[in-house]
């Protein structure tokens, strides 16, 4: 045992002096993560912000200038240009100089003062359907609000009293009240860093060792197989674990993502999903035969594993196929477990599902990669 431990330590040594020849490598993968996460923080939001918006105002008179006035006090929408004509409007659009159009038809506010109903019309960009979306319930939002103050203004006007609506509706916004979406994408960006770091390093550091014929003379010297591994790999865990730390320093300082549970029942939960991530990078050590190739097969993981882990898109709005096949990704797990303990809190029924599953595939594809990387190494 003793031996082991002194082979193991010389391994792991020699494995850290080389990450140290190569600063470039290590400076890259302790910035990567600081880098997407400024970016996702900020670029990688949902919310409907200054929206560019062109105007066609036929009424041009006060109602008009009411109703503009309703979208241009919101930030979601950015009023960047007025038009005269629909051939305008359509070429604003087209070029894509805005994103929405509001029309205002010449009667408007004879009719909101007559009647108290008036129909605008609001062109969306359909382009991009995610944000025009989003782009239609702001305006309808918008347009309700606005609407409901036009009923109260003409009651009022008339002397009749105003009418309380039947319903009202109080939310409340449990764990992420101004609803941010760095408070999820954060999260979701541990894992993904996590996953990317242990995969793709260990499997393109095993077939450097490879490429350079270095790994023949390491077979013929006592290291057992379990011991390379070992050796290889922990450098790479180190690493992981200081990004993971990276991420969630700047992430509970820069952007107020919460930290509700222990840090050492983070750092151990995050450990079990080092595993997988360990596991699949083994695997493609294994099986590639160039750097390359290990890369391309890790990527062949990874990339799924973005798409339908639930780290952009929500799984429940996928197809069924697509969800069943969503559970043969680690990362799936992981994501439910880290977000609940940053936003939640530690709840071990609500997440022994999420662990156990993670535990049985990590064993899993961590004994698969193990015997067939010990076959290729006999």
């Amino acid at each position: 045992m003793r031996d082991s431990l002194q082979r193991l330590r010389a391994l792991v040594r020699k494995e850290i002096l080389q990450i140290l020849r190569d600063p470039n490598s290590l400076v890259i993968a302790l910035l990567i993560p600081i880098i997407e996460l400024f970016l996702l923080g900020y670029a990688a939001t949902y919310d409907v912000r200054n929206v560019p918006l062109a105007v066609w105002d036929q009424d041009m008179r006060s109602g008009s200038r009411a109703l503009v006035d309703a979208f241009r006090t919101t930030d979601a929408f950015r009023v960047v240009r007025y038009v005269n004509s629909e051939g305008e409007l359509r070429r604003a659009i087209h070029a894509g100089e805005v994103r929405a159009a509001l029309v205002i038809p010449p009667d408007y506010t004879d009719r909101v003062r007559s009647t108290g109903q008036a129909a605008v019309a609001f062109i969306i960009d359909g382009s991009e359907p995610t944000t025009a979306t989003r782009v239609l319930s702001a305006a309808q939002l918008i347009a309700q609000h606005h609407g409901i103050a036009l009923q109260v203004e003409r009651m009022q006007r008339m002397g009749l009293p105003t009418v309380e609506p039947p319903l009202e509706l109080r939310a409340r916004v449990w764990y992420n009240p101004d609803l941010e979406d760095a408070y999820f994408m954060i999260p979701g960006l541990i894992g993904t860093v996590l996953y990317a770091l242990t995969s793709i390093l260990t499997a393109t550091s095993i077939v450097r060792e490879r490429e350079r014929g270095t790994i023949e003379q390491l077979i013929v010297t006592p290291i057992r197989p379990w011991e390379l591994v070992v050796g290889k790999l922990a450098p790479y865990v180190l690493i992981a674990f200081v990004d993971t730390l990276e991420v969630l320093f700047i992430g509970s300082v820069w952007f107020d993502v919460p930290i509700r549970s222990p840090l050492g029942w983070i750092i151990l939960l995050s450990g079990l999903f080092l595993v997988s991530g360990l596991g699949v990078g083994l695997w493609a050590s294994a099986m590639a035969k160039t750097q390359q190739e290990a890369m391309l097969l890790t990527w062949m993981t990874f990339l799924p594993s973005i798409f339908l882990s639930g780290f952009i898109f929500p799984i429940e709005a996928m197809p069924r196929a697509l969800q069943v096949i969503s559970y043969i990704f680690p990362l799936r797990y992981y994501l439910v477990i880290i977000r609940t303990l940053l936003l939640k809190g530690l709840d071990w029924q609500a997440l022994m599902r999420d662990i156990v599953a993670l535990a049985i595939f990590g064993v899993f594809i961590m004994t698969l990669a193990a015997l067939r990387f010990r076959k290729r190494l006999d």
